[in-house]
């Protein structure tokens, strides 16, 4: 039987007309959207219930779109992250990318471009992988920063007061959360982030 159950877009823009507009556009697409008028408000939600493309503008008030996907990549660190930018604004686009965002996009938005993107990042097979971009529980988010510092099962049960078996399931659990094929470019990509540092030959 066919899982019938509809993507999620998160949509963040602190303007009601734009969050009107822009979630009548995603709807065309046959997904949930949820759209929220601040980055806290989107975080919250990201914490507890299921998201697979966040899309955000970089002006918002409080919290910026770079700060909101730094945050929402240690909450769900494979989620695919859409930024709006102002047009011609190369300075902010290198920054979005560089921390992290899957791509951007520039206003004035443009119908088609901007659906054709967002439907280059939702992943068609997700429903086959229900436990794929599910959020890191705080416990496994600081088992996952162990590993990444190159810790191995014993250790980390040493240094989290558990036991082996334990910390086996734990990360088990992660990898099938994130996606063990996405392993190495998590790796690469907690370095850049400054989580830990990747190892230097001697």
């Amino acid at each position: 039987m066919k899982n019938n159950v509809k993507q999620h877009i998160f949509f963040v823009d602190d303007e009601p007309k734009v969050r009107e507009v822009v979630s009548k556009t995603l709807e065309q697409l046959a997904v949930k959207v949820s759209c929220f008028a601040s980055g806290a408000q989107c975080l919250k939600q990201l914490r507890s219930q299921p998201c697979d493309l966040l899309i955000t503008d970089v002006k918002i008030p409080t919290m910026d779109g770079i700060e909101l996907l730094t945050e929402a990549k240690c909450i769900i660190p494979l989620l695919p992250i859409l930024v709006i930018t102002g047009y011609g604004n190369i300075p902010m686009a290198v920054r979005v990318m560089k921390a992290g965002a899957s791509d951007f996009i520039e206003k004035p938005l443009d119908r088609e471009g901007f659906l054709s993107t967002v439907k280059s990042l939702l992943k068609p097979d997700i429903s086959d992988k229900p436990s794929v971009r599910k959020p890191l529980t705080n416990t496994e988010l600081k088992v996952l920063y162990l590993i990444l510092e190159g810790k191995n099962n014993k250790e980390i049960a040493q240094l989290r007061h558990r036991s082996v078996r334990t910390i086996e399931d734990q990360r088990y659990t992660i990898m099938s959360k994130l996606g063990a094929d996405n392993l190495i470019e998590l790796v690469k990509k907690a370095a850049t982030m400054g989580l830990f540092e990747l190892p230097t030959k001697k």
